[in-house]
């Protein structure tokens, strides 16, 4: 991105998600700009993502772990194991949603992050929180519903972009945990991308050997963006 044509800002240090022993920073996309929707999706290509309001992309100092991915929807290729996982939850309906509060969607979110990060801070979550993370008034966000007859047991919460998709979220009940559905949702996200017509579900980030994100080296191909370009990366190994 040029500077000059769009205001970029740097936060201040903070501590690392990912290793407790590093602080992070982040370069965010100026969020008052009026055309932060359109930047949004020119960041997407260029790596950056969005968590809430916010547009931006790692920019730390002395660490460059954080590698943006995608995969190419078209080239995918389910392995056996993903296989077992879509029939295991050929069960499950789904359904693509206008983002908004509910108390189902609620409870189902503040269930699974005290289940997926207690003791994290983001383990008591309130109303406004839910609404402040996933989607803002301008982000082009649907939440993909998974129910199961008719119990809400998962959301995808995806943005859909003219370059692309791009999972922000995934949330789901802890205890159908077995059934992958963090892994369900990403295939059913790449299906919905090639009834869509686009090219691309972006992932975030990838941390080489790091144990979260193992799930991401487990769809191939996938592309990284190393040195401003995007490359395949089809011997990508496992966080696990």
């Amino acid at each position: 991105m040029r500077s000059d044509v769009v205001r970029l800002f740097q936060t201040l240090p903070h501590p690392c998600g990912y290793f407790s022993e590093r602080t992070a920073q982040n370069l965010v996309i100026d969020p008052s700009s009026p055309e932060l929707r359109q930047l949004y999706d020119f960041g997407l290509q260029c790596g950056y993502r969005r968590a809430g309001e916010h547009v931006y992309v790692p920019h730390c100092s002395g660490c460059r772990a954080c590698i943006p991915c995608r995969i190419p929807v078209q080239r995918f290729v389910a392995d056996r194991s993903q296989r077992r996982c879509l029939t295991g939850n050929g069960d499950l309906q789904l359904k693509v949603l206008p983002v908004g509060f509910s108390e189902e969607r609620f409870e189902l979110y503040r269930r699974y992050l005290q289940w997926r990060h207690p003791n994290g801070g983001m383990d008591d979550a309130r109303p406004e929180d839910f609404t402040r993370f996933l989607y803002t008034a301008w982000s082009p966000t649907r939440f993909l519903e998974m129910r199961l007859d008719s119990r809400l047991v998962g959301v995808a919460v995806t943005d859909f972009c003219t370059t692309g998709l791009s999972a922000v979220y995934t949330f789901y009940d802890p205890e159908l945990s077995a059934r992958g559905l963090g892994t369900f949702a990403i295939l059913s996200q790449i299906q919905i991308a090639r009834e869509h017509d686009v090219e691309h579900l972006y992932l975030g980030f990838w941390i080489d050997a790091h144990p979260k994100m193992g799930y991401k080296s487990r769809f191939r191909p996938i592309e990284t963006l190393r040195n401003g370009h995007w490359q395949m990366e089809p011997h990508i190994r496992s966080g696990n």
